[in-house]
């Protein structure tokens, strides 16, 4: 190559969530947004909330992305002079577990600057201070390894962690049981379908709760020629 490429690039976020339309995912539990989007849009398992009973176990917010390469948090540094009240930020890092993305002063300044979650598919570090920092973190662990800050770096550029593409503009809606993206181009739909599965669910519990002991869809196959009894 003639010329280096930029150390740092950066894509001014240019899309965001209404606040209403932010509310209404935050109500939801993540299974029944997964149930709205055919089943899917939950992060790898293995990617789960730091500490639940020290930490929020409940956050929903804004995705903005950092592309940082293994061992690197230069994009995670840059994303900080973005941040807007409400964003999550979403750290990649290629699934390296060889050192941590972050710690308590990293994630002190999200929190200062109105960050309400941090998810990363890395490790990150300072336990006890994350704690006293009180944000809500999902990772895939921890370690004390340190990385460093060298580049190349990508912000506001969609990422995949966690097996999932994440853009930012999309809503992060996180909980005991996983972490859910909506992609910001489904957002009215999924809250919509959300609710109609809400309702279908309250019906459902009550049925439970009033005895019933399998799918009532079920009893009814097995009452017809499409199942054979051996």
């Amino acid at each position: 190559m003639l010329e280096e490429p930029p150390l740092i690039q950066i894509r001014k976020p240019s899309r965001r969530p209404t606040d209403a339309q932010i509310a209404a995912l935050a109500k939801q539990p993540t299974g029944f947004l997964c149930d709205a989007m055919d089943g899917k849009g939950a992060l790898a398992y293995d990617l789960t909330l730091l500490d639940p009973d020290a930490l929020p176990d409940q956050f929903c917010g804004v995705a903005l992305t950092a592309d940082n390469g293994p061992d690197d948090i230069l994009a995670l540094q840059a994303a900080l002079t973005l941040i807007q009240p409400g964003d999550v930020i979403v750290a990649a890092t290629g699934k390296w577990r060889g050192s941590a993305v972050t710690g308590d002063r990293v994630l002190g300044m999200c929190r200062n600057s109105g960050a309400v979650g941090f998810v990363t598919d890395g490790l990150v570090r300072d336990y006890e201070g994350i704690v006293e920092v009180g944000l809500p973190v999902v990772c895939a662990g921890m370690t004390p390894n340190s990385p460093f800050s060298r580049g190349p770096a990508k912000v506001g550029e969609p990422v995949v962690v966690g097996d999932v593409r994440i853009a930012t503009g999309d809503v992060i809606v996180g909980d005991r049981t996983g972490t859910v993206v909506v992609p910001f181009e489904m957002i009215d739909d999924v809250i919509a379908t959300a609710e109609r599965i809400e309702g279908l669910e309250a019906e459902m519990d009550a049925k439970v709760a009033g005895g019933q002991k399998a799918p009532g869809a079920m009893v009814e196959l097995l009452k017809t020629d499409k199942v054979r009894w051996l």
